[in-house]
């Protein structure tokens, strides 16, 4: 994550909407890069690199926690109003135990960001893909798991449960006992921010955007999840708010060490959290270049202010421009 403190290191179970599907996700050790066979020649810019091509499976050393094979997804398959979201998308991020990634994802509208988050959880009508093979830790994804998490960009909290109730409430599915599940609820409360005396028995319609995307948070990892999948989480949230709620993330990122799938518009977010950001291009999408980032070393306020930060965000707000224009 590039808000990782560590300079060094190379940079899911969020469940919002649990009925569909159980799944649980605060400052983080440091990650190690990933052993690789042959390295990727790489071009500097400002915090990282753009890499010559994307990793291949056969780069790494290490088995990939993600994978995507020639997946290619088109909704009404074989139907006059056939539409290709995704075409030939290939990637693979490796698996770090106890460490994780964290991956961005940029492109222009319409590209199939969320196409792709999908296809990892798992969800229809996303899932299955129409051609090709999406892996999770080597198997092929076949539906939901409690492997992985979501979180999205609007707020899912049950509106007739109470914050604690809330957080707890993939433990209760799981028939963890109401004392431990309580204790563990509360003690989540804490680590993202909010107060157990005040919040713990506010009801969602009383609190803030930013609470409420804080409950959805913590309600995913307290599950501890494998694989944390977030679709534009803070893109309601007013621009101080959203800032305070990455460092927030990368806290909690840290402690949970798990692999971070982040789809977002803002490439500030992108540069200010992602290890690697994965490019994409106008639909159907597919992957045209992945970026390489350096953790940041500042909480995102002070890291805007920083050369080298906007000097990336200026390349990648060059590359999406030119995709928003129709040059591929």
């Amino acid at each position: 994550m590039s808000s990782a403190p560590d300079p060094s290191s190379p940079a899911a179970r969020v469940s919002a909407m649990l009925p569909h599907e159980l799944q649980p996700a605060t400052t983080l050790p440091s990650v190690t890069a990933p052993e690789v066979t042959a390295p990727v020649p790489a071009q500097p810019v400002g915090m990282g690199a753009v890499l010559e091509h994307p990793h291949t499976r056969a780069e790494f050393s290490v088995p990939p926690v993600v994978q995507f094979k020639n997946v290619t997804k088109t909704y009404n398959f074989g139907e006059s109003n056939a539409y290709t979201a995704i075409r030939d998308i290939n990637f693979v991020v490796p698996d770090l135990p106890d460490k994780g990634e964290f991956v961005c994802i940029l492109g222009p509208s319409g590209c199939g960001k969320s196409t792709i988050l999908r296809l990892i959880a798992g969800l229809e009508p996303q899932h299955p893909a129409t051609t090709g093979e999406v892996l999770v830790l080597n198997r092929p994804v076949a539906g939901p798991g409690a492997d992985r998490g979501m979180v999205f960009q609007d707020y899912t909290s049950f509106d007739h449960r109470t914050v604690l109730d809330n957080i707890v409430f993939g433990l209760e599915c799981l028939g963890v006992r109401r004392s431990e599940r309580y204790a563990r609820g509360r003690e989540w409360v804490k680590q993202v921010g909010l107060n157990t005396a005040t919040d713990a028995d506010k009801y969602p319609h009383e609190l803030s955007g930013g609470m409420r995307q804080r409950v959805a948070i913590a309600r995913t990892l307290i599950l501890k999840p494998r694989i944390i999948l977030m679709d534009e989480p803070f893109g309601a949230l007013d621009p101080v708010t959203r800032m305070n709620m990455q460092d927030l993330l990368v806290k909690l990122w840290r402690d949970v060490q798990a692999t971070v799938f982040f789809i977002t518009h803002s490439i500030e977010e992108a540069v200010f959290l992602g290890d690697r950001v994965y490019i994409m291009s106008n639909a159907p999408g597919t992957i045209l270049q992945e970026l390489e980032i350096r953790p940041a070393d500042k909480p995102a306020k002070e890291m805007q202010r920083e050369p080298r930060f906007q000097e990336t965000v200026a390349y990648l707000r060059d590359q999406i421009s030119q995709l928003e224009m129709g040059k591929d």
